[in-house]
């Protein structure tokens, strides 16, 4: 019975370990499996890993090469609008990144022209002296106008700088009101009803005179006298001036005043000097307007309205060719010199400018609104001589 027993014992154990043994191999096989499985994912995802690294680390590199590119470009590009003018200061050079640094030219500076300002100084007194009939090479380096030449070496010289139009009249229009109103001869009768600098410089509650040479009495009508030629003479073209007798016979007078208004103090805001036909350099020679030049300007910048914050520029009407710049003038290429304390001392300029330029700057040192085409953006300011 034992024995019997013994061995149902034993063939029950048997039977009830089988199935744990079976259940032992089974997860065995799902461990050897799973470990097999997860195995041949790890060497696919290697590759894979590999692949998509390779692309990515691809494609960071094109972004970084089109970076510094486009920082070599955009370094290139402010190079090119620096060296567009002498006036344009160079642009700072900014710092590469580490990353780019070995691929990036950052430009040197340029040690040669200052900044311009954002604005033209205000000016306190503006003196604009009117030549005659020359082009730039005639009187810039000439033997014959040493004292001419010691002013372009000292001051402001506007290297390329054009008259609007011929003859003389159109310009002298130019210059004071934005247009020369088709105008295309010396026409002696031809006025013109329109608002003109010293409209403005009166509207704004400054004082203005022009001094012309030679005009036998202040406001006179006549188309000549002696030397005195209304051709240059702007203001007795408006009528707004000349058909309001006192306020003509005021502000529009000969020569002589101009020594007497200076001695005494009562410089106006806004001074016009027209010379006579021969001091203009318009009837004589470069010589004689050089001598007459050297008699004129101490007294202007002697003077206490010069000294504190004003301007002097001296220009010619017209040169003897038809270059031009700018879209609208081409009357020739003419000198300019831009003489101030608000100005830098010993500078050139090649920024293309010209009779409406200068009008603007004017407009710009009072204050004022452009007339005609001083307000086109072509007709810039003459903003990079000043400090």
């Amino acid at each position: 019975m034992d024995s019997l027993a013994c061995c149902v014992t034993l063939r029950a154990i048997r039977k009830a370990a089988e199935p744990d043994r079976v259940n032992r191999v089974m997860k065995v096989r799902a461990v050897r499996s799973a470990i097999i499985v997860l195995g041949a994912g790890v060497l696919l995802a290697v590759p894979t890993t590999m692949l998509i690294g390779n692309r990515v680390g691809t494609s960071t590199a094109i972004t970084h090469a089109a970076a510094v590119e486009q920082a070599r470009d955009f370094e290139d590009h402010k190079a090119q609008l620096a060296s567009r003018t002498v006036a344009t200061p160079p642009p700072s050079p900014t710092a590469p990144t580490p990353a780019v640094a070995a691929r990036v030219n950052v430009p040197a500076p340029k040690p040669a022209a200052p900044p311009a300002p954002a604005t033209i100084p205000a000016f306190s007194h503006v003196f604009t002296i009117v030549m005659e009939n020359h082009e730039y090479g005639a009187v810039i380096g000439s033997s014959a106008a040493p004292y001419l030449n010691s002013l372009a070496a000292s001051y402001g010289l506007a290297t390329n700088y054009y008259a609007a139009s011929h003859p003389s009249l159109p310009n002298y229009l130019a210059l004071t009101a934005g247009s020369t109103f088709g105008i295309a001869s010396d026409c002696t009768t031809c006025f013109v009803s329109a608002t003109n600098i010293a409209d403005q410089v009166e509207g704004s509650g400054r004082s203005w005179k022009a001094y012309m040479e030679d005009m036998p009495t202040p406001c006179f009508m006549g188309a000549s006298s002696g030397n005195y030629a209304m051709k240059h003479d702007p203001f007795m073209y408006y009528n707004d001036i000349r058909n309001n007798a006192a306020r003509c016979a005021a502000h529009v007078v000969p020569f002589p005043r101009f020594g007497a208004d200076m001695s005494s103090g009562q410089v106006p805001n806004f001074v016009w000097i027209t010379p006579n036909m021969c001091n203009d350099t318009h009837d004589c020679a470069v010589s004689t307007g050089d001598t007459w030049l050297r008699s004129v300007v101490p007294t202007i910048t002697g003077s206490a309205a010069f000294r504190n914050g004003g301007v002097l520029f001296i220009t010619w009407d017209e040169g003897s060719s038809n270059a031009g710049c700018c879209g609208d003038a081409w009357g020739g290429h003419v000198a300019t010199l831009v003489i101030s304390s608000l100005a830098f001392s010993v500078y050139r300029s090649a920024t293309a400018e010209n009779h409406y330029s200068l009008l603007r700057t004017i407009e710009d040192g009072f204050r004022l609104g452009h007339l005609g085409a001083a307000s086109w953006s072509s007709n810039l300011p003459l903003r990079e001589y000043f400090r």
